[in-house]
């Protein structure tokens, strides 16, 4: 029996960091999905998670695990696959070390992807999104940092991790106030900010404690925001916000709805998919035209450009008896009855 920890150990600590350049958000959400394995293979074998031998987990288990994930943890098949390619990812890394797992891996390999519904995003409109912002009290100190993180969230749409991630010195307070980004996959990205949302950071960095973590976004202890803190915030202000505008109350407001937001508004704006690819930091222009199906500017030119159908008057004129038997015939489910 091949014991699965130390493989486990040097691909998390060794081969994501080093060999792969992985992020920190991404070893942590591979460390979480083989978390939840573990634990479901503990909980089969009856043993301890550290006690799991690389044989312990065949394809049935893995497929047992997914389907674990969908039926008691109420995951969507988007969760599941992102599941499924990290437990593809660590058996890649197995299968060239241990020789004899070759045949279990590739049948891990063969485990398909599950093909989902692709839903709309959701967004909120320019009203909702103006009733956001107004909701934090920009003359306490939290509600100045709340609003700061909203604004950024929106104005640059940034993913969570780019949001809680910033340092002091990614903003850039010259003649044209920027932010430099550096996004999923590595990817740099340099962009311009509103005057209103630079005015709002000089206001935050101005009443910041010069003591506490370098990031640009701190808590009440003066450590780093984490994820989960932006949420709660989030959550707090469309509360407020929704009783300004009900309609907000009818949507499920997350940190990535306000990047959503950002880039329909953008895409209205401008009406190039390959603008709001780069202000979003996307690795290809098709990961964007997701928001070209949630846009229906784009369907009404359409409509418009093509026009009603025209019917020309025509007579009318008795069908022909032996078709219409026929006809009748080819419709009818029991033609013997």
């Amino acid at each position: 029996m091949t014991p699965l920890a130390p493989y486990l150990s040097a691909f998390l600590r060794e081969h994501l960091p080093r060999e792969r350049g992985a992020s920190q958000n991404t070893i942590a959400s591979y460390a979480h999905c083989y978390r939840l394995l573990l634990t479901f293979a503990a909980a089969r074998r009856k043993t301890r998670p550290s006690k799991i031998t690389l044989e312990d987990l065949g394809p049935e288990l893995i497929v047992a695990f997914l389907d674990h994930l969908e039926t008691e943890r109420s995951n969507s098949a988007k969760s599941r696959n992102a599941r499924l390619a990290a437990i593809h990812s660590l058996f890649r890394f197995i299968e060239y070390r241990v020789p004899a797992c070759l045949e279990q891996a590739r049948r891990i390999h063969a485990i398909p992807m599950k093909r989902s519904i692709q839903p709309l995003v959701a967004y909120l409109t320019k009203t909702e999104m103006q009733a956001l912002l107004a909701a934090p009290d920009p003359c306490a100190p939290a509600g100045l940092r709340d609003l700061a993180m909203l604004h950024l969230a929106f104005a640059a749409g940034l993913r969570v991790s780019e949001l809680v991630g910033l340092r002091l010195e990614q903003f850039d307070d010259a003649a044209m106030p920027s932010l430099h980004v550096i996004g999923k996959g590595r990817r740099e990205r340099l962009l311009p900010l509103w005057q209103e949302t630079a005015c709002t950071l000089r206001r935050l960095i101005t009443a910041r404690p010069t003591q506490g973590d370098p990031q640009l976004f701190l808590n009440a202890a003066g450590r780093k925001m984490t994820r989960s803190g932006f949420e709660y915030i989030l959550r707090k202000h469309a509360a407020t916000a929704a009783r300004a505008v009900p309609s907000i109350a009818a949507k499920r407001v997350t940190p990535h709805v306000l990047r959503h937001s950002c880039a329909m508004h953008t895409l209205q704006a401008t009406g190039d998919v390959r603008k709001v690819s780069l202000w979003l930091g996307h690795a290809s222009v098709q990961t964007t035209e997701m928001y070209l199906r949630a846009d229906p500017t784009e369907k009404l030119e359409a409509l418009t450009a093509m026009g009603p159908p025209t019917l020309q008057r025509g007579r009318f004129t008795v069908p022909d008896k032996l078709m219409a038997m026929l006809a009748e015939a080819g419709n009818a489910r029991n033609y013997a009855e």
